[in-house]
């Protein structure tokens, strides 16, 4: 029997919330890099995998959208929701996307860790989705302000992970038709 908290490509989703022009330039350089290589990553495995994608852009008239570096790796199919709420929840039409993608899994990447990501998966959670926050994969301003994002995340039942264990926890098996292309993409 396979524990409920590992993670099915047939039933996740990949949100990235918020990974913009000016929000990003605000992160340190070495976090915000790391964020966006770590989502290149997962990008070209959710497009094999073929594992939907959301994507939210916090008031994108006045801090842009969302970088371009991210933009070329998403999926034809991906919706892009503007919001002013800090939570995606708030977004207009983001629900039924999210109601109609069936999936209840649901990765979260992105900005910032202490405000919109941590409103988002609490939110989500309590919505009765299983909610997972890539550590390698979100940004904060201040990194005391990730921490502690990720150990309040953590305490409210959110699972915490990286990049690389959802690929593997997608793949299960080194047999899988696309293990290696996906295992290729972290080394």
């Amino acid at each position: 029997m396979i524990h409920p908290n590992l993670l099915d490509s047939r039933d996740s989703l990949l949100l990235i919330i918020d990974v913009q022009q000016r929000l990003t330039a605000a992160m340190s350089e070495s976090d915000a890099s790391l964020m966006v290589s770590q989502l290149g990553k997962i990008l070209q495995a959710v497009k094999i995998l073929e594992i939907p994608v959301l994507v939210t852009e916090q008031y994108p008239q006045g801090l842009g959208a969302t970088l371009t570096e991210i933009m070329d790796y998403l999926p034809d199919d991906t919706g892009v929701f503007a919001k002013t709420g800090f939570s995606c929840c708030a977004a207009d039409g983001f629900l039924e996307a999210l109601q109609a993608s069936g999936r209840k899994q649901l990765i979260l990447c992105g900005l910032e860790a202490h405000v919109c990501v941590l409103q988002t998966a609490l939110e989500l959670l309590s919505r009765g989705f299983q909610v997972y926050v890539l550590d390698d994969a979100v940004c904060a301003r201040r990194i005391k302000h990730k921490v502690l994002a990720m150990q309040r995340l953590q305490q409210q039942g959110v699972t915490l992970s990286c990049v690389e264990s959802v690929l593997f926890e997608w793949l299960r098996d080194a047999k899988h038709m696309h293990f290696k292309t996906i295992s290729s993409l972290i080394r």
